[in-house]
This record gives structure tokens, C-alpha cells and sequence, in this order.
């Protein structure tokens, strides 16, 4: 049918933003292909998680690809940087590192890729991350370059829908389950994600969200059963995740697309 490839930053931001529409293509018989640009060397673990000798950037590597299984991924690559760790560490300049490498040469990697697999879909984030951190910065820079080197049209930008959480965190204060103290302030926080009124695609992936759990629960070393992510109700986590959204240059106003493997 088609090849999608989605291009994340870190093993398990693939099925926090993208596992439904992941899962969806491939249960419709797309092919579909992973590359994360580094390893997520930073991550953090709890004291004694780790077997003796084992290195975090390894478990991470084993992690991503039982979450690919289960996302119905035919191929895995990961393009080799080092993870930079949050905006304004030291780390974000160490040698190796994604945010510093050179977005041509990264791109190229990347590019060649897409045109290994002929790819008529990529997604990568949008400009400022999603919420700032410098490797989902610089795959937003490395995906749209490597899009026009390889002659890739369509490009989906993953995002997060501002206006969506802020009403359903409105509806949980309503409801008694957070207080309203705890609100965030989301006019204050312009950097994460995207209002509703800038994204271009919604994609419904309520019949996905099983496959999207479990492969959030693959990534164990950094997603345990007791964390957010999978510790909430089925309908909270439906509200949550069960729609995936996405900003396409030339698309909109408003939301005009529902699914990114349409007409393909």
C-alpha cells in the first residue's frame, strides 16, 4: 500500500504521540518504519533496575523494539546521536550529541532512509518540540530538511492539542478528581504543544489505545506501571490519548484531515 515513517527523538516518544496512527496503519496494511535519532542515554531508572553490567542505552534499544511489535513496525533504525538531555543542561553541548549535530549531515541520514523505503509519509514534531526539549527541536529541523531531500510531500507534525487538555483537566477539577489548585496554567505555558486553532489533523485512535499501552508499557525503564501514563482509568486515558494530532503546511484552517494515510 504505503510507507509511513515516524521520526522521534527518545524510545518510547514514538507511542506516546504516534503509537495509534502507527498501529492503525499498519493494521490497514501500510508498512511502517521507526527511526529515533538517539538512544535516550539519559533517561532516568530507579536504583538496581538496571542487571549488573547493563548499560541504560541498551535496555532502551530492547524496549523500543518489543514496543514496535506490538505497534506492527516492519522496520526500526536509530540514526546514532547521543541524547542531549533537557533544554539548558550541560549535556545539551556534549560531543556527539543531537542538538549539536549538523542538520545536513543529520538529515541526510535520515533522507536516505525515506528513500530506501520510498516513503509517502513522515511524521516529525513541530518547531519548538512540543514542549522544548532540544532533541524534539531537532528532529523537527532534521525531519522537514531530510522531507526535502528525499522529495517526501506529505509531512505530519506531531503536536499536542493545548485547548484539548486544558477542558478535559477543567472537567477533572469539575468532577473532584484534581484540585483546582493543581490546575495548570496553560495560557503561561505558550511552548507546550499547540492551540487547537493552529492543528490541521486530528486522528481518532480510540480502537488503538490497547496496542498504544502496551507499547508504552514496553518501554518499562522509563514508563513503570505506576506512572501516569498507565496508571489512570481506561477513560481517563482515553481522553488523553485517543486522539493523536498533527499540524500539515498547506493544510487548514482548522482541522481538515483525519487520517494521515488518506487516499494512499
Amino acid at each position: 500500500m504505503a510507507t509511513l515513517v515516524t521520526f522521534h527523538a527518545h524510545p518510547d516518544d514514538e507511542c506516546i504521540v504516534a503509537g495509534g496512527v502507527m498501529r492503525k496503519a499498519a493494521d490497514e496494511g501500510h508498512r511502517v518504519v521507526l527511526v529515533v535519532a538517539t538512544r535516550g542515554e539519559l533517561g532516568e531508572v530507579p536504583d538496581g533496575f538496571l542487571a549488573e553490567g547493563e548499560q541504560l542505552w541498551e535496555r532502551r534499544v530492547r524496549e523500543t523494539h518489543a514496543a514496535a511489535e506490538v505497534l506492527g513496525v516492519k522496520r526500526v533504525e536509530f540514526l546514532g546521536y547521543r541524547d542531549s538531555g533537557m533544554m539548558g543542561e550541560a549535556t545539551n553541548d556534549g560531543p556527539g550529541t543531537f542538538w549539536t549535530a549538523d542538520v545536513e549531515e543529520a538529515a541526510g541520514r535520515l533522507a536516505a532512509i525515506l528513500r530506501e523505503e520510498d516513503a509517502e509519509v513522515l511524521t516529525i514534531y513541530d518547531d519548538h518540540g512540543n514542549y522544548g526539549h532540544p532533541d524534539h527541536i531537532q528532529v523537527h529541523r532534521v525531519g522537514a530538511r531530510a522531507a526535502e531531500l528525499a522529495g517526501t510531500e506529505r509531512v505530519y507534525e506531531a503536536t499536542a492539542n493545548r485547548d484539548h487538555m486544558r477542558r478535559g483537566m477543567e472537567a477533572a477539577v469539575e468532577m473532584g478528581a484534581i484540585p483546582a489548585d493543581q490546575l495548570p496554567d496553560f495560557e503561561g505555558q505558550q511552548q507546550f504543544g499547540t492551540a487547537e486553532a493552529d492543528i490541521t489533523a486530528a486522528v481518532d485512535v480510540t480502537p488503538f489505545l490497547d496496542a498504544k499501552r502496551a507499547a508504552m508499557r514496553a518501554h518499562g525503564s522509563q514508563i513503570s506501571d505506576e506512572s501516569w501514563f498507565l496508571a489512570m482509568p481506561d477513560e481517563g486515558f482515553r481522553t488523553a490519548f485517543g486522539t493523536e494530532w498533527f499540524i500539515r503546511a498547506g493544510q487548514g484552517p482548522g482541522i481538515t484531515e483525519t487520517d494521515l494515510m488518506a487516499g494512499l
